[in-house]
């Protein structure tokens, strides 16, 4: 075999007649890319007769099985024990997996082969694979590497998306939200509460239109960020800045409001404060010495359960891997 298949044959390009283990070692020295169907030859490796392409070999003294999976539409053979492979012929390619209606299904409309789990559970985009990664740019219809779908529905190389999120939140195709941004968006609210921009600049706004909910409003001027007046994004991009005097009545405003806490009960927020500590106060007091190892193990577990909600709140695009497509042959 080579670096790329486990197999005992070499085929023959029909493009150019030169012998190749696969069509990654042809494609990786050429100039052109090989027709694989087309092959009609192949050697076998034990006993280097050339013959007609098939699983096994013809010869009298060798009839060796040159892979354990052979594909007679692509000419594909592979003889790595752990790796399953099927053929779907609406894809008209070899794909990993068991096989469709096992681990995979076909989707007509995104022409692509997904976990069964998604089978009516995904959003569906007309010939979703049938472009290139917008990281990379490898074609991923055809692509070797694992391909996931994004929130949106949009496809990306698995590697190419964990690079992606290292920088940005949005999706590089449509530009929407890849995941739950609301924390994040809480916490720009509250920036904003604390840092006001310049009187003078309170006589204007900007018209933006929102890339998570596709729709336009105004926000009140800002260097950086913009607040949707739907969805109270602030994944927006302005389209236009202008005074308040020529706002368009039908296109609603953003407000600040400042965060507030989660659960509150009726009062102040210090009278809450005091409540909370004098009952604290109360459990210490009812709580024996020989329980302390045990409130001490319980303070370490919700102090680490505190530090993993901080660390997950501090990084605004947590990944999700919703929808995973197989890796392809």
């Amino acid at each position: 075999g080579c670096k790329h298949y486990q197999r005992g044959v070499k085929l023959k390009a029909s493009c150019c007649g030169r012998w190749f283990t696969c069509r990654f070692c042809h494609d990786d020295v050429c100039d052109h890319t090989i027709v694989r169907r087309e092959t009609k030859l192949m050697m076998c490796m034990r006993c280097q007769l050339v013959q007609p392409a098939a699983q096994y070999c013809v010869g009298e003294e060798c009839r060796a099985r040159v892979a354990s999976y052979y594909c007679e539409t692509c000419k594909l053979w592979d003889d790595n024990p752990g790796r399953s492979i099927y053929h779907c012929d609406k894809c008209g390619i070899c794909r990993l997996g068991q096989g469709l209606g096992q681990d995979y299904f076909h989707c007509d409309k995104c022409n692509v082969c997904m976990a069964i789990s998604l089978q009516g559970n995904h959003r569906c985009i007309e010939r979703n694979l049938e472009c290139d990664c917008p990281i990379c740019g490898e074609y991923l219809f055809t692509s070797t590497s694992t391909v996931i779908f994004m929130r949106c529905g949009h496809c990306i190389h698995l590697k190419c998306h964990e690079q992606h999120l290292r920088t940005s939140y949005q999706c590089p195709t449509c530009l929407k939200s890849l995941a739950d941004m609301s924390d994040y968006f809480a916490r720009i609210d509250s920036v904003l509460e604390q840092q006001q921009m310049p009187p003078e600049y309170d006589r204007f706004v900007s018209l933006v239109l929102c890339n998570d909910c596709e729709q336009r409003g105004y926000a009140k001027f800002h260097f950086l960020y913009h607040k949707c007046a739907h969805c109270n994004s602030y994944n927006t991009k302005v389209l236009s800045t202008l005074q308040r005097d020529e706002m368009d009545p039908n296109i609603p405003e953003a407000t600040m409001t400042a965060p507030r806490r989660p659960e509150t009960r009726d009062g102040s927020e210090d009278e809450d404060r005091e409540d909370d500590e004098e009952d604290d106060e109360d459990d210490e007091e009812e709580e024996g010495d020989e329980e302390l190892d045990e409130n001490e193990t319980l303070d370490e577990n919700e102090e680490d359960e505190s530090e993993e909600d901080a660390s997950e709140s501090d990084d605004p695009a947590t990944p999700y891997m919703d929808i995973v497509s197989n890796a392809m042959i």
